[in-house]
């Protein structure tokens, strides 16, 4: 009631407020706030003859009369039996008043009493100056004391008194404290209603009150409780007219303390209603006390109440709206008092200068360094420290430096300023020199300027320094101290020494939420993400409460996990805790579901945000970079420009990496124009994903000139670079721009060397390879998944399967990767029943195949002609394993289906897939159908293929050779027509060895080679020697429309027994020749190396467009079904 009552009453302005207070006297109803006192006591204003009655504001009776013109001597009169005007006080006893210069009062039951001052007692009963029964009193008038009792002057003359029933005389200290007994030995009283004995006056100063309830103080004795408030420590203050506003001071400033809003405004109403005229101090009391306690309205109010403001006031508000963050709002708040000619003092200019800190106004805290010079203010050291403080945060730092030197006087504060300035500038470094100069003067080290140092140290990645600060804690004793043992967890957690955090971790007695989060931080940083989780557990079952630092970085850690339940457990969390309004927190929760694919979940978290900065914009982003949600990162980062929102590097980077999964390179440079624009074009991160991205849409020639404009080259950007090189095939720009990344010393990674692994397999790089798998074994990342995998696809697509398994048979471990690798690298070297039986082996072990594996799988059926088994396999892709077949699936099964020559079964199947029929699935078909002849189906396949891709040349080649091996030579010119009007031309066949660390490319018909006179005479020499084997040129090879005589010539100059030749010519005997091929082998070059093998007793391998062919002692691996 009395709350809502101020409330009510300082909403209205000003000038209504008085009006009301006029109109509508505000009630004598006091807020009773002493403790074991009813709440509210009614006063009533008696006046009698000039009489006046006062009460105590805090007691429930009458203090005392005071009486004017009273005699020092007073007759003898007798009471009319007490039947007398009298007042009951609060709690029931009697408390008369004064009656003078009357003649005759008429009594509360109509009799005439006399003229002259009488009193009751506290029990009732009058005690008059003419007593009641005879008695005579002499002079000086009797009080009651202020609960009650009566407590009358000492009488100077007269010894004794008669008490109020007229039994006894009393003593005069009994009158004085108003006991009922004589001082006993002992020095104690009885009260005066019988209850317990009270002490001596002078040795014990407490007595018990009129009911019993606890002691009184002498004061409270002497002066009544009405004047006196107790306080905390057990004293009292005392409250006289100007005493008062000095004891609401003090009970406002101890209501601030404990940020009792409540209790404080009770107090402001009590004031209010008891006309209290507050002076500059109580004004400046409230408006601090509103201000502590978050209550700015109030604040304000109070002080457009003030009659005069002065610069305290004005003070006061301003810091008050500054402390709760409006720094803007305080500088308003400033102008205001300049414009009413108030002078700031010093304590005005650090608060105002810290409120420009708040809000970053530079502008402004420079005018007023202005204003601090001119007024002779930079003496003052928190001046000085506050200008430090602003040119710091405001990003000048040598604006600030300067202001720290200036300074006429330095102490604690302002060095440790100018430390925090430089350690959240990133400049560990120069904070550290600080400090040594800091070390060199007098000043004392608080922990607070050991912990800066220690973030300075953290930042550097100072360790040496670090530890000197650790030594110097354990010295003054502060290692163990809560706030010091935080600053040594993350520094030994940022340089890399976990377990040394966790030793100071778990010698901090009490470890609080700050100390865990460091702690729980530091193992996420540095990729312990289980270690992190379960000190997380730990820290739930010590019973404290994690804030949002610590469950993002907790959901942080989750992300990386493999268990998706563990994160929606910690996600439940959140919202146990209230945390998932946290930014933080929910931008941690969205990229975690984004690493798991849970686009939807992402999506509702930020969908769900009240308030998104960019941060949650690139979380939502970092989830659509693979093939099938990337086409969304495009619409995102649209919708983040039309918000307003200012993108940064990682949006910039997110972006690309979806512009570079949709082979967009025109959304591409719009992304780059942006960057360019942010002046980000130069940035090492920027321009490493801007190079992957051109590289990946083919556009190496942008991706080498961004590449080298960048003037800082790290690790990654090499990686990048070179993976775009090996991506197009250029296998030999790859090897020399890694040649040159060793020579500036830039130490590769797994990244890097997996990259050229492949280019070693792309190009068959046998050598370069080898020489790749011996630096993994010096450098330690042979052990690497990432290596080993590209380290056995390499052996394998070199022509070393057996190499390729025994490296795979080494491994400690394997994953999913590794076996497909070893299972793909048996269908293609033709070992398909081990393929098969590898793939036993992987289920039986517990690894999980994925898509590529039924991929090899399918393969190795479609090559041993299995029908059954491969719709077995290919039916267990979903139903088994839950896996979605993709068209590469569909592929095979129509591979498997058109080699067995089940074309009517393959069609079926084709109208039957859950998946359009795309470019990949017709090739398939007009593969099956050269393999048998099948014209018509070949035909129809060919003009499905000529609409999806019109550009595709092995559509024509194929459906031209199916013409030509039926002899339908008009045909075969009709579709060569057709390939010249679309402007397709037929990429000729070639065939490459390695040699010497160099490579050997040969064409049909070449006569380019330098050693052509050499190459053909051992080829001669071979053929006669493989004729008299029982070699047999097949004509229906060659696809021209020549005579028998040329189409010989032609068969015996193919591309791949030029190289053979070669390598005869060149290298030493019983080594196995490896040639690879851009075409597949034709029938009657098959049949020639098969000879060879047994004429040359060599292996001779071979790598086509699509298998390996193992030629030794006259078979071939293919088992001639290729």
């Amino acid at each position: 009631m009395e709350i809502d009552f101020l409330t009510a009453h300082m909403r209205n302005p000003p000038i209504f407020r008085g009006i009301f207070s006029t109109l509508y006297p505000l009630p004598r109803n006091r807020l009773i706030i002493c403790r074991n006192e009813p709440q509210h006591c009614n006063v009533a204003r008696v006046q009698a003859c000039n009489a006046s009655l006062h009460f105590n504001s805090l007691s429930c009776n009458a203090a005392h009369v005071v009486g004017h013109n009273c005699p020092e001597k007073t007759p003898q009169i007798q009471d009319s039996v007490g039947k007398k005007q009298t007042f009951q006080d609060s709690v029931g006893f009697a408390a008369a008043h004064v009656v003078e210069q009357n003649p005759t009062f008429q009594d509360s039951v109509g009799c005439t009493v006399e003229k002259k001052t009488f009193f009751e007692d506290s029990v009732g009963f009058a005690d008059v100056q003419a007593g009641a029964v005879g008695c005579k009193v002499e002079s000086k008038p009797i009080f009651q004391d202020s609960v009650g009792f009566a407590a009358v002057q000492a009488v100077e003359k007269s010894p004794t008194y008669q008490d109020s029933v007229g039994s006894r005389r009393l003593s005069s200290k009994e009158l004085k404290y108003g006991g009922k007994k004589s001082l006993v030995d002992l020095g104690e009283f009885q009260d005066s209603v019988g209850f317990a004995d009270c002490s001596s006056v002078e040795k014990t100063p407490n007595f018990q009150d009129s009911v019993g309830s606890r002691r009184l103080f002498t004061k409270e004795l002497k002066y009544g409780r009405k004047w006196l408030v107790e306080k905390d420590d057990g004293g009292f203050l005392m409250k006289g007219k100007k005493r008062e506003i000095k004891w609401y001071s003090e009970m406002l400033k101890d209501y601030a303390g404990k940020l009792c809003l409540k209790e404080g405004k009770a107090l402001h109403g009590e004031m209010i209603r008891c006309g209290v005229e507050p002076d500059s101090h109580l004004w400046v009391s409230l408006i601090n006390f509103y201000s502590k306690c978050g209550d700015l309205v109030f604040a304000r109010n109070a002080f457009d109440l003030i009659p005069t403001r002065d610069v305290v006031s004005w003070t006061a508000l301003i810091a008050g709206f500054i402390a709760q963050g409006y720094g803007s709002k305080g500088i308003c708040l400033f102008r205001d008092m300049r414009g009413e000619g108030i002078r700031p003092n010093e304590f005005t200019l650090a608060t105002v200068l810290k409120g420009c800190s708040m809000c970053l106004d530079l502008e402004f805290g420079k005018q007023l360094h202005v204003e601090v010079v001119k007024g002779a203010a930079f003496s003052d050291v928190y001046v000085g420290s506050a200008l430090v403080d602003l040119y710091a945060k405001c990003c000048e730092l040598e604006s600030a430096v300067k202001v720290f030197c200036s300074m006429p006087e330095q102490n604690s504060v302002s060095w440790n300023v100018l430390l925090n300035a430089y350690v959240q500038a990133g400049q560990g470094e120069e904070a550290l020199r600080l400090f040594s100069k800091m070390s060199d003067s007098e000043l004392r080290f608080s922990n607070y300027t050991l912990s800066t140092i220690l973030k300075g140290c953290a930042s550097a990645v100072n360790l040496r320094a670090g530890q000197v600060i650790h030594s110097m804690l354990v010295k003054i004793g502060s290692e163990v101290d809560d706030f010091t043992s935080c600053g040594l967890v993350d520094m030994y957690n940022k340089c890399g020494l976990q377990d040394d955090a966790l030793k100071v971790f778990l010698r901090t007695k009490n470890p609080d939420t700050v100390a865990w989060t460091a702690m729980i931080t530091g193992l996420d940083q540095h990729g312990q993400k289980r270690e992190a989780i379960q000190l997380f557990c730990l820290m739930r079952q010590s019973g404290l409460r994690p804030n949002q630092f610590t469950l993002a970085s907790v959901v942080s850690a989750a992300a990386d996990s493999v268990d998706l339940s563990c994160c929606k457990s910690i996600h439940a969390c959140v919202y146990k805790f209230g945390f998932d309004s946290e930014e933080s927190v929910s931008n941690a929760l969205i990229a975690m579901y984004m690493k798991f694919g849970s686009v939807l979940d992402g999506h509702h978290i930020f969908s769900s945000m009240n308030n998104r900065d960019i941060i949650s914009w690139n979380s939502l982003l970092s989830g659509f970079h693979n093939n099938e949600t990337s086409y969304e990162g495009p619409k995102i980062f649209r919708q983040l420009l039309v918000e307003g929102l200012r993108p940064n590097m990682y949006t910039l980077i997110s972006n690309l990496r979806s512009c570079a999964s949709l082979l967009d390179a025109s959304l591409g440079k719009q992304v780059h124009a942006h960057a360019v624009k942010a002046n980000l074009g130069g940035n090492i991160y920027v321009g490493t994903s801007l190079v992957d991205m051109y590289a990946k849409c083919g556009q190496l020639d942008d991706a080498e000139m961004i590449f080298y404009r960048l003037s800082e080259k790290d690790v990654f950007t090499w990686t990048v670079v070179i993976s775009g090189y090996v991506q197009s095939d250029q296998g030999e720009k790859a090897f020399r721009c890694f040649n040159q990344m060793q020579r500036e010393a830039i130490k590769p990674n797994e990244f890097t060397l997996s990259s050229c692994l492949r280019g070693c397999s792309r190009v068959a790089s046998l050598d370069n390879g080898q020489q790749l798998h011996s630096m993994a074994m010096k450098s330690g990342q042979f052990s690497d998944m990432y290596v080993a995998s590209a380290l056995i696809d390499m052996y394998a697509k070199c022509g070393c399967i057996k190499d390729a398994e025994s490296l795979f048979q080494s491994m400690a471990s394997s994953d999913t990767v590794l076996w497909n690798t070893i299972i793909y690298a048996y269908s293609q070297h033709g070992l398909d029943e081990k393929a098969l039986e590898t793939f036993g082996t992987m289920l039986s072990e517990g690894i999980l195949p994925d898509g590529i594996t039924f991929i090899a799988v399918l393969s190795a059926c479609s090559h041993l002609g299995l029908v059954k088994e491969g719709r077995r396999h290919f039916d267990s892709i979903k139903n088994g394993f839950g896996i979605t077949p993709s068209i590469e699936h569909y592929a095979c099964m129509v591979d498997i289906l058109g080699r067995a020559g089940k074309f009517n079964e393959m069609e079926h199947f084709i109208e039957g897939m859950e998946l359009a029929p795309d470019a990949l699935i017709w090739e398939t078909v007009l593969g099956v159908c050269k393999t048998h002849g099948n014209v018509e189906l070949a035909e129809k396949a060919a003009n499905v293929l000529f609409k999806i891709d019109p550009k595709a040349e092995s559509s024509y080649i194929l459906l031209s050779n199916i013409y030509a091996a039926k002899g339908r030579w008009a045909d075969v010119s009709k579709v060569r027509a057709l390939m010249s009007r679309q402007g397709v031309k037929k990429e000729p066949g070639c065939s490459w060895l390695e040699i010497d660390n160099q490579v050997h490319v040969f064409l049909s018909q070449d006569a380019s080679h330098p050693r052509l006179k050499d190459i053909h005479k051992k080829l001669e020499e071979l053929a006669s020697r493989i004729t008299a084997a029982g070699y047999i040129p097949n004509t229906n090879h060659v696809l021209h429309n020549v005579s028998d005589k040329e189409k010989i010539d032609n068969l015996s100059h193919h591309s791949e027994r030029l190289a053979l030749a070669f390598t005869l010519v060149s290298s030493s005997k019983n080594k196995t020749v490896r040639i690879f091929k851009n075409l597949i082998i034709c029938g009657d070059c098959h049949e020639f190396m098969k000879l060879a093998s047994i004429v040359t007793n060599r292996e001779i391998v071979i790598r086509d467009i699509k298998r390996f062919h193992h030629f030794s002692h006259g078979t071939c691996s293919c088992k001639d079904y290729w």
